[in-house]
């Protein structure tokens, strides 16, 4: 019985120790291209370092072609018409509100073998052995001959050419605003191989995900042109363009063309842009990261772009001490693309809008650092950084009022809709544009904003800086930040990941009847809708005073530090299978002046016309 006994803590104590940590691919690029920018085509070669840290024998690989998308009857351009064929609304003008992206419509299909995109890789070596090539359009699959073991570095070398495709969707050549070249998803891209396996996602119309590494990237193009990038420049001295040490000139360049140094160590992806009008603004921001403002000159839109630099130095210390300090030595707005988007160290705007570059530059910690998994978890990108947004520009203009007020407005929109899908829906796979975009977007920005009515916004700041610590660079899902909410505010919450996430339960509580027993008013409370809540109940009495009756639910198995300068009353536990609950006063109902669940609207309550009552 001893020994059976010892075998047994053995196998446990080995099976504990065996389980494996979040582990992280690596890679590292080494590429050199060449532009012609006569053709919009180019050439290039990439030397790949990589390292399969993960438990698992891979017997192949998968590359991004992102351009390939670029071309008639893709599986984007297929998407995007059969989606406009959805009317969502009417206009004014009696005109149908097609759900296409307004970018993307049909022009894909109206594509000359000129303005098209395309990616193809001429030939791969994994660890210098030939492999073979299959196309799937925007994923080519590469499989080889020898696997790669777990915990092994491979090399992987390989030639590639492309066209530029005309400007449609984040990537491409001569957008609205005349900018030459929009380098973004431009090289053959490995696909992220991480704890759920493969994540090989056609292109049909986002998001995106890749593998933490260092890139030494090579641009060959004609001297005229201006580039940004992603990254550091390494030879600013022989590019010159304001790169170069003040008051030095650019060692001449002799030929037609310059090449571009850039290195950048710790991303998932690089972005590059490169317009022969280009100029630069350059602002060191003190303890901060050397800024890069990078536009088409025009002279009415100096002075723009000069407020957009400034403004992004005084907002930094803000950002930095409310979701944690921006790691790299410099970042780059770039004007270009078709909006706004975000890539590591850089981002392409469309043009100087202060609300735009707050929103990109703060996807530098939700999509940079973080890097969680944009097709599984757009909402944790989009939507923490949304909430970011929303707060740094309040912020920025003193704006004291409630500043999530337009995400709930379209969260509820949608929910009237009737479109409103779960926001674990794959990206690419919901019914509508509309509702990725407001999930994603509006949803996910309340899911952090409503958070604070739950734990607290004293709580919430606490968990953000936490969430920064213990998971950037890791590729967080969603169950990773709510274990840290949780940590960090002592409550259980795994009740709310599962309502707002993986379903479209929705919020509604009112004020029932109020009556009075033995001189003490009874108010009850009543949940209508199906997701259950911890209610903030605020009593205001005739003689101008107030007072907070604050109600766990059950599930929380907690209670969030009191808020505001009102006496704060802790009531029993609201159980969330009970469709009604009193709240007993120490006031006759003749004393009341008025009730209202909610005050601070931070409850996503889609009716909120029975959440207030005055008392006669």
């Amino acid at each position: 019985m001893k020994y059976l006994t010892l075998i047994f803590f053995l196998i446990i104590g080995t099976y504990i120790q065996a389980q494996p940590e979040r582990w992280q691919q690596r890679i590292s690029y080494n590429i050199d291209v060449k532009m012609d920018v006569h053709t919009n085509q180019f050439t290039g070669t990439e030397k790949i370092n990589y390292w399969n840290n993960s438990p698992d024998t891979l017997t192949r690989l998968f590359f991004h072609m992102y351009w390939n998308a670029f071309q008639p009857n893709s599986m984007m351009d297929i998407r995007s018409r059969e989606l406009g064929k959805t009317i969502l609304a009417t206009s004014k003008k009696g005109e149908p509100i097609r759900d296409w992206d307004s970018r993307v419509r049909d022009r894909i299909s109206k594509l000359t073998p000129d303005e098209i995109g395309y990616q193809k890789i001429i030939n791969i070596k994994v660890n210098g052995q030939a492999a073979k090539l299959i196309d799937h359009e925007t994923i080519w699959e590469v499989q080889i001959s020898t696997p790669i073991l777990p915990h092994s570095k491979s090399t992987i070398d390989l030639s590639f050419m492309a066209q530029v495709p005309i400007q449609i969707r984040r990537s491409g050549r001569d957008n609205e605003e005349g900018i030459r070249y929009s380098m973004s998803q431009w090289y053959p891209k490995m696909v992220e191989y991480d704890y759920q396996g493969w994540n090989a996602n056609p292109y049909i119309a986002r998001e995106f995900y890749g593998v933490w590494g260092d890139y030494n990237v090579n641009i060959t193009i004609d001297k005229t042109y201006m580039l940004a990038a992603s990254g550091t420049l390494q030879n600013p001295g022989e590019t010159g363009f304001g790169y170069q040490q003040n008051g030095t000139a650019p060692i001449p360049v002799s030929g037609e063309n310059r090449t571009w140094k850039f290195v950048a160590q710790n991303v998932h992806d690089f972005v590059w842009a490169a317009d022969p009008t280009y100029t630069m603004i350059k602002k060191q921001i003190p303890g901060g990261p050397l800024l890069y403002i990078v536009y088409k000159k025009v002279d009415s839109l100096e002075q723009k772009w000069q407020d957009l630099a400034n403004k992004m130095v005084i907002v930094y210390p803000f950002m930095a001490k409310t979701f944690g300090a921006y790691p790299y030595k410099n970042y780059s707005f770039i004007q270009g693309g078709d909006g706004g988007m975000e890539y590591p160290m850089a981002t392409l705007i469309k043009n100087a809008s202060i609300g735009t570059a707050i929103h990109e530059w703060m996807h530098s910690w939700y999509q940079g650092m973080m890097g969680s998994n944009e097709s599984l978890y757009a909402w944790m990108d989009e939507g923490f950084t949304s909430y970011a947004e929303s707060r740094v520009s309040a912020w920025l203009y003193k704006d004291t009022t409630f500043p999530y007020r337009g995400a709930y407005a379209g969260y509820f929109g949608l929910v009237k809709s009737g479109f409103e899908e779960p926001m674990n829906t794959h990206a690419d796979h919901y019914n509508t544009n509309y509702a990725y975009s407001v999930d994603a977007y509006s949803k996910g920005e309340i899911f952090m904003a409503q958070l604070g009515y739950i734990v607290s916004d004293s709580v919430l700041d606490k968990i953000l800086l936490e969430y920064y610590r213990e998971w950037r660079f890791k590729h967080p899902n969603p169950n990773d930040f709510v274990r840290v909410a949780e940590k960090v505010s002592g409550m259980e919450l795994q009740w709310y990941k599962e309502y707002w996430i993986y379903t479209t339960k929705t919020i509604d509580y009112g004020i029932g009847e109020v009556t009075e027993k033995e001189g003490k008013a009874q108010v009850t409370l009543k949940r209508i809708g199906k997701m259950p809540m911890p209610i903030d109940l605020l009593i205001t009495y005739k003689d101008g005073s107030k007072e907070m009756h604050y109600i766990p639910m059950d599930l929380m198995y907690g209670d969030k530090p009191a808020e505001g300068n009102y006496p704060r009353i802790i009531e029993k536990d609201w159980a969330w299978v009970a469709p009604e609950y009193v709240v007993e006063l120490n006031h006759p109902v003749g004393d009341i002046k008025e009730i209202e669940i909610d005050h601070s609207q931070r409850m996503a309550d889609v009716n909120r016309v029975n959440n207030k009552i005055s008392v006669p």
